[in-house]
This record gives C-alpha cells, sequence and structure tokens, in this order.
C-alpha cells in the first residue's frame, strides 16, 4: 500500500527510528570489537577475575571446606539456616529484585512512550539489563551451570553429615541431578540486582552503589550460612554474571557512542561538501 492510497497509515515517527536504530545495531557492535577492549573495562576485570578464582579454587580447594566447615555444627547440620532474621534477609531478595525489575521496565516503557526505544541511553540501559538477566542469572547460571555441572552442595557432603565427596569448581558429574550447587543462583541475581542502580540518576547512584553491592554480598554469603553452596559457588557466580553484564554493556550501551558521533561527523562532511 502506497502512500497515495486512501487507506494508507503512516507509521509513528519512533517506528522509522527504531527500524534505523536495529540497521545501525550490527556497525555498532563491530565498532566496539574495533575500538578494543581496555584493561580496566568490566569485562575485562571480570574475565580476569574469573580466571583467578578458577586457578585458587583448584590449587586450594580446601578453602571450600573449611569456610563451609565453619558454620557447620555437629549434631545440628548448618542451624543459622533457621535463623529467623537470615531466612528474612533471604526472602527479600524475591522483592528487592522484583522492584528492581519493575523500575527497569517502567523506564523503558516511558522511553517506549517518547518515541526513544532504542535512541535513548536510558532505554539501552534498561535493554542491557534485561538481556544481561536473561543471559546471566538465567541462561549460564541457572540454565546451563547449576542444571549440568552436578555440583553436590555442602548439606551433601559426607564431612557434613551426607553422602556426596567434594567435587572441585567446573567438574562436571552426576552426584546431583538438578539445581546443584555450582553456581550460586541466588548470588547471580544478587549481582544483577546490584548491577540494577544504573538505573538510577547520577546524583542518588553515588549514594545507591555501595548499600546495593553491600545487600548483594549478604544474600550471597547468606548461602554459606545456610549450607547451600560453597564459597567459590558464591563468588564465581558473581564474577561470570560480571563477565556477562560487562560485555552486554560494552556492546548495548557504550557501543552506539561511538556510532552515533561517527554518523553525526559523517553528515556533517556531507553538508560542508553539498555547501
Amino acid at each position: 500500500m502506497t502512500a497515495g492510497h486512501p487507506d494508507f497509515v503512516a507509521a509513528p515517527a519512533w517506528v522509522d527510528r527504531s527500524r534505523r536504530a536495529l540497521r545501525r545495531a550490527g556497525a555498532r557492535a563491530r565498532l566496539a570489537i574495533a575500538a578494543g577492549a581496555r584493561v580496566e573495562e568490566p569485562a575485562v576485570l571480570a574475565l580476569a577475575a574469573t580466571l583467578l578464582l578458577t586457578v585458587y579454587f583448584l590449587i586450594a580447594p580446601g578453602v571450600d571446606v573449611a569456610v563451609s566447615e565453619a558454620f557447620h555444627r555437629v549434631g545440628e547440620g548448618f542451624p543459622l539456616a533457621q535463623e529467623p532474621a537470615l531466612r528474612a534477609l533471604r526472602k527479600s531478595s524475591t522483592w528487592v529484585m522484583g522492584l528492581a525489575l519493575l523500575g527497569v521496565l517502567i523506564a523503558l516503557g516511558c522511553r517506549v512512550g517518547q518515541g526513544r526505544p532504542f535512541t535513548s541511553r536510558t532505554a539501552r540501559k534498561a535493554w542491557f539489563l534485561l538481556a544481561g538477566l536473561a543471559l546471566g542469572p538465567g541462561l549460564l547460571v541457572n540454565g546451563t551451570l547449576k542444571a549440568l555441572w552436578g555440583r553436590p552442595r555442602p548439606v551433601h557432603l559426607e564431612a557434613f553429615g551426607g553422602d556426596a565427596p567434594y567435587v572441585p569448581v567446573w567438574r562436571v558429574t552426576d552426584w546431583c541431578d538438578a539445581n546443584c550447587s555450582f553456581v550460586s543462583g541466588e548470588a547471580a541475581s544478587a549481582a544483577w540486582t546490584a548491577a540494577a542502580v544504573v538505573m538510577l540518576p547520577p546524583a542518588i547512584r553515588r549514594w545507591a552503589v555501595g548499600p546495593a553491592v553491600a545487600y548483594g554480598a549478604a544474600l550471597s554469603l547468606n548461602r554459606l550460612a545456610f549450607g547451600g553452596h560453597f564459597l567459590s559457588d558464591v563468588l564465581l557466580s558473581w564474577s561470570l554474571t560480571a563477565l556477562v553484564l560487562g560485555v552486554l554493556w560494552r556492546v548495548m550501551v557504550e557501543a552506539p557512542e561511538p556510532a552515533r558521533r561517527r554518523i553525526l561527523e559523517r553528515h556533517a562532511a556531507r553538508a560542508g561538501a553539498a555547501a
């Protein structure tokens, strides 16, 4: 149907802008890769942390058992798992994460209503967080590692009254069938919740980062007290989630900036040549 047809209805302006933004997505990703990764970038730091943590816990596996043993009592198991305050802390994560996700969706919805579903930096940060939640805690941690690696939890170990041996990090076993110990899903969700502070205005974000990280760390370490995870499960969960988020931040949030500058420079050069 052409523009001259009587039944023709022009698409909203934001639809055209969105289409142009999608066409530029490939160029943005190529620019991000071509620019090269800097050592201080979050993705690089997270990758380095993952490698260092892996080497450390493979060299010193006794650290995992020793940390869990600090919370274990013979004949009682892991008594802190029945502590009301710690149980309430664990339950609070569902509400806090839900509120963070709701805030992200509201911010994205506002940008869609303004006709800027991709061009706004706030919208890109919202898409970044949604993709990070799906790919980090969702696909990588819960969908792949916890489902397939089979690492038994501390409460299942022979040393703590169970019948399973300690299994080192990254070793695939059949001691656990589903929802296993490696790595911590709740720690991954806590890391994502802490990252959600990027949606806050800079003046507020400056003060919110510390409490957000402290809350996420408390949720994660709470799993040690409950005998649900090893220290390596928690730390590697954080570093892996940070790695996913770091890569997505570079491609989805930072890469469009040089792409936009390049487009503007190209238009300015054409305008100058035409003049």
